[in-house]
């Protein structure tokens, strides 16, 4: 398969196109590093802004979207030991977490002095929903470019059943832990607008209702819910703006006794229906559900192309996917 000589997108990708160099079209439209750095420079004063303006306004400061991943790990202890931000964290447990991820969420909080909420939907509810994702695009063809239909799912309830309890306790500041692969350095930081998430919410939520039925309407936000305007939080993803170096992350998050999964795939540093839902995606479609982050992060400087080379290659542990076929009740190859 041809893949772009600059970064790592394939030919099957959607809307890929090469130069006469084999360079691809976002490699082509990429301004350059130094463009890039005074972007996330006008970010960081932005987040330093947004600071000084609510840091200490609410009972928390920020409301952290932690799934116990490197990322994720990483940007909880830069928010707190740097920023001396007030957090709580909200993990969200699919039934599909690592052992040794929940080991480490429990210590990172712990070490970190973190208050911590571990959120566990109805697996049922769930399994219906994933077992959904393995059949059919529930979801807009142009959504699953970056993210296959099982993650996709599983990130929108996370989103919104976050932002409900931002809401709720009046929490200015939702953070997440995206890589500068996952967000766009023009989206790090924004403040939710209700009349555009009424319209996301239902992209998400009306194909999970048309499986779940109205079971799923608790982890979505009400109507009343989108009448608190003034108390609509900001999202921010840190890692999009300030440095991002895997060896100094995985230094950092180890001396918080964070250490690495043995069951996740290359892609994933907590969830096991990871390797699961990219052997899926790679079947319908022909192409790995984290090329075009891998892409990005080789196109920015963050990786190096033949690392990137080598996680969108390397197969996926089939004992833990025949474990999650199992719990999902799958006997298909």
């Amino acid at each position: 398969m041809r893949i772009c000589s600059n970064c790592v997108l394939p030919e099957t990708f959607p809307g890929i196109s090469f130069d006469q160099k084999g360079f691809c079209n976002f490699c082509q439209e990429f301004k350059g590093k130094e463009h890039l750095e005074k972007e996330k420079e006008k970010y960081r004063q932005r987040f330093d802004e947004l600071l000084s303006k609510f840091k200490g306004s609410s009972s928390y400061d920020a409301l952290m979207a932690y799934s116990g991943g490197k990322d994720s790990t990483y940007t909880l202890s830069i928010l707190k030991e740097k920023y001396d931000l007030k957090i709580l964290a909200l993990t969200f447990d699919n039934g599909f977490l690592s052992e040794q991820a929940l080991r480490n969420i429990r210590e990172v909080v712990e070490n970190l002095g973190v208050d911590h909420i571990f959120f566990k939907p109805d697996f049922i509810l769930l399994k219906r929903i994933f077992l959904s994702g393995t059949r059919e695009d529930i979801f807009s063809r142009k959504t699953l470019d970056r993210a296959s239909t099982i993650c996709t799912s599983c990130m929108g309830i996370v989103k919104f059943t976050t932002l409900k309890l931002a809401l709720e306790k009046k929490i200015p500041f939702i953070t997440y832990g995206w890589s500068p692969g996952q967000a766009p350095i023009a989206a790090s930081i924004f403040k939710n607008n209700p009349s555009m998430l009424k319209q996301m919410q239902q992209a998400i939520k009306g194909p999970l209702v048309e499986i779940a039925g109205e079971k799923i309407n608790p982890y979505f936000l009400e109507e009343n819910d989108f009448q608190k305007k003034e108390v609509f939080p900001y999202n921010i993803s840190p890692l999009a703006f300030l440095e991002y170096d895997e060896k100094k992350i995985f230094k950092k998050i180890e001396e918080l006794n964070w250490n690495m999964p043995v069951d996740t795939d290359s892609n994933s540093t907590n969830c096991l229906l990871n390797s699961f839902a990219n052997l899926v995606h790679k079947q319908r479609f022909g192409f790995h559900p984290y090329a075009f982050e891998l892409a990005k992060l080789v196109r920015e400087g963050y990786l190096e192309r033949q690392e990137a080379v080598k996680r969108l290659n390397a197969p996926e542990d089939q004992n833990t996917v025949e474990l999650v076929k199992r719990k999902l009740g799958l006997n298909f190859p």
